[in-house]
């Protein structure tokens, strides 16, 4: 059986943390599935063969339109000879993107021509996520609360991304000149949601948005999103809440075995991280890991990227090797909450967001090199992407799930460079994770 012959789903993760998130949720699912850091040739294919699902992390969140034309249409061409039943473009569940940076407008109408769709069926709602989608709106959790996303305390203030839309059907009309029509809470429910719906499809070209806002809401859409796929690939995009909402119609399809056990993998005797979010969510975490047997190590950005680069590099990994050298686990960021942002100034230099990034994953890569650390964090959904490129691996694979925080998962990474292959890292979002997100991937725990 060749690799191409088992595929349930293949998908482009539009930043790292994201792309970790939908691994996360189908292998916990008992759905195998790897995950590429760029197109495998044929002999790192085949390794994977067992796999239902084959995810290729990218960094379309953080890139402009022109960047999405060049760069995902080979790469949906390439999932497209996958011949997988079901291609999802993922994106991220508070849906933060703009007209040029992170378009999902634009990378719905690359799909949408390549698969050759009269219209693309988007799904964001993930209550496991505490995302919801209701008539059309979209709902976030923070802090115990939920906000209509446009009133979020933190996407509402996204430093690249701000939301101040929470319906998504407006919100689209800003990327693009496709027209969204709404699969809404009512309709799902109703005794002829079928008939309802393939009227609502029938005429529609452009997108076609699915609400939930529960269980048995996102039961109804992954039932409608598995009927209404089509024979040579359907493309569709949104949250990982179209796995979540996929799982409920393979379960009842037979097509997957449930949930799967993994064994704790042990608390690791220290860990390095790199964090490059501003989120007042890492903030905590950085905070809390502190306090609980990190020595912590605040970078400067600006110095960072500035005249002496190489210099300030040198004196953060050598901040770092000391408190590994004393036996602690370390942490290095760049921002320690939204008031410590130094995105403004940050933006003035040309490129440098993607830079800060490779950075962060070059000072990483140098404490596990000199330090054979076994595991490791990269914190910040951007800054993840462009970090591990650093790191030279070429594919990971589910560790360890996180139920407790679901999009964060302890990973296994595969490549050919000896230091990093086998290493255990994670990749954390600026949202995601309790305050003790740190100290539990330490110390090897679900939660």
């Amino acid at each position: 059986m060749t690799v191409q012959d088992n595929l349930l789903l293949s998908y482009y993760g539009d930043d790292l943390t994201g792309s970790t998130d939908v691994m996360e949720a189908l292998a916990a699912n008992g759905v195998e599935t790897v995950l590429f850091m760029e197109v495998p040739d044929e002999p790192l294919l085949k390794r994977f063969g067992h796999c239902r699902t084959i995810g290729l992390a990218g960094t379309s969140r953080s890139e402009t339109p022109d960047w999405m034309e060049e760069n995902l249409t080979p790469a949906f061409r390439w999932l497209k000879s996958l011949n997988a039943a079901i291609c999802h473009y993922k994106v991220c569940s508070t849906f933060d993107s703009s007209p040029k940076v992170g378009n999902i407008g634009k990378a719905v109408e690359i799909g949408k021509a390549l698969f050759r769709q009269p219209y693309v069926p988007v799904l964001v709602g993930a209550p496991q996520l505490k995302r919801y989608t209701t008539f059309g709106h979209l709902f976030a959790a923070y802090q115990g609360e939920v906000y209509r996303i446009d009133r979020h305390p933190v996407m509402s203030r996204h430093p690249v991304t701000p939301m101040a839309e929470a319906d998504l059907r407006l919100h689209m009309k800003d990327q693009t000149a496709l027209k969204t029509e709404l699969v809404d809470l009512s309709i799902l429910a109703a005794a002829d949601t079928d008939r309802r719906i393939d009227a609502l499809c029938e005429t529609a070209d452009g997108m076609v948005l699915f609400d939930v806002d529960s269980p048995e809401s996102q039961a109804h859409a992954g039932r409608q999103l598995w009927r209404l796929k089509r024979e040579g690939g359907w493309f569709v995009a949104g949250s990982s809440g179209v796995e979540y909402a996929l799982l409920t119609a393979w379960n009842s399809a037979g097509l997957v075995n449930g949930p799967t056990a993994f064994p704790l993998p042990g608390k690791a005797d220290r860990i390095a991280v790199v964090s490059g979010s501003v989120s007042p969510t890492t903030e905590r975490q950085i905070r809390h890991a502190t306090q609980n047997g990190f020595a912590g190590v605040n970078l400067d950005p600006l110095e960072l990227l500035g005249e002496n680069s190489n210099a300030t590099l040198e004196k953060a990994v050598n901040a770092g090797l000391e408190g590994l050298k004393r036996g602690e686990s370390v942490i290095l960021n760049t921002a320690l909450g939204p008031s410590a942002d130094r995105g403004g100034d940050i933006d003035r230099i040309p490129g440098s967001r993607h830079r800060l990034g490779r950075l962060l994953g070059t000072i990483l890569r140098r404490l596990i090199e000199e330090q054979h650390l076994t595991r490791a964090v990269i914190a910040g959904g951007d800054t993840s992407s462009h970090a591990l490129k650093e790191l030279h691996v070429q594919a990971l694979t589910t560790l360890l799930p996180l139920p407790q925080t679901p999009g964060s998962p302890l990973c296994t990474a595969h490549g050919t460079h000896a230091p990093t292959n086998g290493l255990q890292i994670a990749f954390k979002g600026g949202q995601v994770g309790s305050d003790g997100y740190f100290s539990q991937i330490r110390d090897g725990l679900q939660g």
